[in-house]
């Protein structure tokens, strides 16, 4: 995880931490215990080089101050953090136990959000410190709590996207037929980083009979003509994320490619349709998984239509059916239909949303078309 170059002050970071708190509460919960992570990084703009068997963690409280548990040795970048003037440092330093300073900040009979990401040591270490407390992971107990975006998250979401679309303006003009899988995805790599990313999470690139498996691992296959190739990449820029696909095709396609890649860009159109405040997050994925259900290929889209998407490139929430969470304005997401015919191809479009007050705004531009390639 990478610290974010975002505008944010100690201020934004206080009222996130005082929202975060109040969420719990609202949740019945005692508290929210926040270790090193994207959580950690959304609240206060701490990202440790690296989390390790020492203990760092936050601890908001209802009608508390937020207090940051950290290793002497941490300390000190941990106070140069953009949101460390909106809590307490308490350090504690080898050879002494974090477990029982924290457990000192703890309602020892309280029920707690932990990360999800938190190591199990540290868990059970608290556990054994207060025997009579207990915990929920924070995408259960609190799945919204990063899910709307403020204007400056939404101008750096949209920054990202934009990358991402430059990124494939100019992977589209580059040869794809007799180059390796792993080379364009080279290409991909170094585009995003071109475009701004600091960070690259992920570029698939999946031709042929690879295309029908929605997270290729990216290998040494030989493009061929007459290819069908999912591209799906990105990354953080600027501490926020980046995700989208588009399918081209190496020469021109079969009447059946066509078909199938209109059917894709007709469901996706339809999932963006139906994205507006107040809508049930399942009926986004209802709305895209029906055009293509009612055109024969329903068995063949075979994953959630979309995830949400912040300081991480996939995180709640999620379209998906049986999620009856409402869409808010600010919640951003993929929606991302495909269909996948084994040992043949493979074609997914994704754009990244964001919800506004009356509607939908894609924060993906390119095109939808079929795109044809070299």
């Amino acid at each position: 995880m990478t610290g974010t170059a975002a505008p944010f002050v100690a201020d934004d970071y206080r009222a996130r931490m005082e929202r975060a708190a109040r969420s719990a509460a609202e949740a019945g919960l005692a508290g929210l215990l926040v270790a090193p992570g994207p959580d950690l990084v959304w609240l206060t703009g701490y990202a440790p080089t690296a989390a390790t068997e020492r203990l760092t963690l936050l601890v908001l409280a209802p009608g508390q101050d937020p207090v940051l548990v950290v290793p002497t040795l941490e300390a000190p970048d941990a106070a140069k953090a953009a949101g460390a003037s909106a809590l307490t440092l308490r350090d504690w330093t080898d050879g002494k136990d974090p477990y029982a300073a924290t457990a000192a900040l703890l309602d020892a009979g309280g029920r707690f959000g932990i990360s999800d990401n938190a190591w199990a040591m540290h868990l059970l270490g608290l556990q054994k410190a207060l025997p009579a407390t207990s915990y929920a992971s924070l995408t259960d107990a609190l799945p919204m709590l990063r899910a709307v975006k403020d204007t400056a998250e939404l101008e750096l979401l949209a920054a990202a996207g934009a990358a991402a679309d430059a990124t494939f303006e100019e992977i589209r003009k580059v040869p794809f037929g007799g180059r390796r899988e792993s080379e364009v995805a080279a290409d991909l790599a170094g585009l995003l980083r071109r475009f701004g990313h600091s960070q690259v999470d992920f570029t698939i690139v999946a031709s042929g009979p690879n295309g029908a498996n929605p997270h290729h691992e990216v290998g040494d296959r030989v493009i061929e003509r007459g290819d069908m190739v999912v591209l799906d990449f990105g990354g953080l820029k600027d501490g926020y994320g980046s995700d989208t696909s588009r399918t081209v095709h190496v020469g021109e396609p079969t009447d059946e490619e066509r078909r199938v890649h209109d059917l894709v860009r007709a469901a996706q159109e339809a999932g963006f349709r139906a994205v507006r405040p107040g809508v049930p997050c399942q009926e986004v994925d209802r709305a895209a998984r029906a055009v293509i259900a009612d055109a024969g290929y329903g068995e063949y889209f075979i994953h959630r239509t979309g995830h949400g998407i912040g300081v991480t490139t996939h995180e709640p929430p999620y379209m998906i059916e049986g999620e009856e969470q409402p869409l808010v304005p600010g919640m951003c997401f993929s929606v991302e239909p495909g269909v996948y015919l084994p040992g043949r191809f493979g074609v997914r479009i994704e754009d990244i949303v964001t919800v506004t007050e009356d509607g939908g705004r894609r924060l993906n531009d390119t095109t939808r078309e079929m795109v044809i390639v070299d």
